[in-house]
């Protein structure tokens, strides 16, 4: 990494990671598809370590589950000291890349995965479930939005930060 990249704070800027692992993600989708592919969705990203300039990342990366036109691509980001060897897990994601035809731009059908060991079955059965709880965050977070009042006053916000402009 290189101090182009570096934060106020003297670490690697967690954006400069997160651009890496969307193309990371891309050249794994479209290896898979064989498609042109975009990015519809990324899980949570937890920075676990912070990247130091001058460190050398690695970013690993894997089709854990595919869908009709969808698939989740797994990042495990690890940077390395090479003056020292320390060698640290930065961060983990998952990607939903959608392929699409190249014509209509519209979701085109992919290959499926042939699981060829517990490992890819094991991804595989987390990705489904990863997906799943995905629908169901989406719709609790509609049916909750549905319920807001939005009628607000300093007391209905009363322990928040903020206030109600009048």
């Amino acid at each position: 990494m290189v101090p182009s990249y570096e934060n106020f704070g003297g670490k690697v800027h967690g954006g400069v990671v997160l651009s890496l692992m969307d193309k990371i993600a891309y050249a794994c989708a479209a290896s898979h598809s064989k498609c042109y592919c975009v990015t519809a969705s990324v899980d949570k990203v937890d920075f676990l370590n912070p990247v130091e300039v001058g460190e050398i990342l690695t970013l690993y990366s894997s089709v854990n589950y595919t869908g009709k036109s969808s698939m989740e691509i797994g990042i495990r980001v690890v940077s390395e000291n090479f003056k020292t060897g320390a060698i640290r897990h930065t961060n983990t994601s998952y990607f939903t890349m959608v392929a699409l035809n190249p014509e209509t731009k519209t979701p085109e059908s992919i290959p499926g995965l042939l699981l060829e060991s517990d490992e890819e079955v094991r991804r595989f059965l987390e990705g489904r479930l990863r997906r799943k709880v995905r629908k169901l965050q989406r719709h609790d977070l509609d049916r909750a939005r549905q319920e807001i009042d939005y009628e607000v006053d300093d007391d209905s916000l009363a322990g928040e930060n903020c206030k109600v402009a009048k």
